[in-house]
């Protein structure tokens, strides 16, 4: 019965401090996408128009990236703690949208992140229609 008892304490310690990380990790993440909402505003508003469809994909994408994973750690939360596969899953999307924009080295390379993509929405697809099925 003791034991059953310590490792309850321990339980309740370990989720605490990986709750408190994460917390952590959000307040780290909402300064960031401050920083890309800054960056942005100064390519879209400054005077010297060196703005490139590119640079702006890319802090577009990046800023995505940012508020999913803010998104996920709400989730965390919301979901008592655990992960929704859903949001990794958009998460990985993401991630690759933004390697395909910044680093397109070659077409066969490109159709590998596009077939990794098609792959991961049918993933989600399916990830979706079992939520619903629960």
């Amino acid at each position: 019965m003791n034991g059953l008892k310590h490792s309850r304490y321990i339980s309740c310690f370990l989720q605490w401090t990986s709750s408190a990380g994460l917390f952590m990790l959000a307040i780290i993440l909402i300064i960031f996408l401050g920083k890309e909402i800054f960056i942005l505003s100064v390519l879209l508003f400054s005077k010297a128009n060196i703005v490139t469809t590119h640079s702006l994909l890319e802090g577009i994408v990046t800023y995505f990236l940012y508020f999913e994973f803010i998104a996920l750690i709400i989730m965390y939360f919301k979901s008592r703690y655990e992960f929704p596969l859903q949001y990794f899953i958009h998460i990985g999307i993401t991630a690759l949208i933004r390697l395909i924009i910044i680093e397109h080295k070659g077409p066969a390379e490109v159709l590998a992140y596009a077939g990794s993509i098609l792959l991961m929405v049918i993933a989600l697809y399916i990830a979706s229609f079992r939520v619903r099925d629960s």
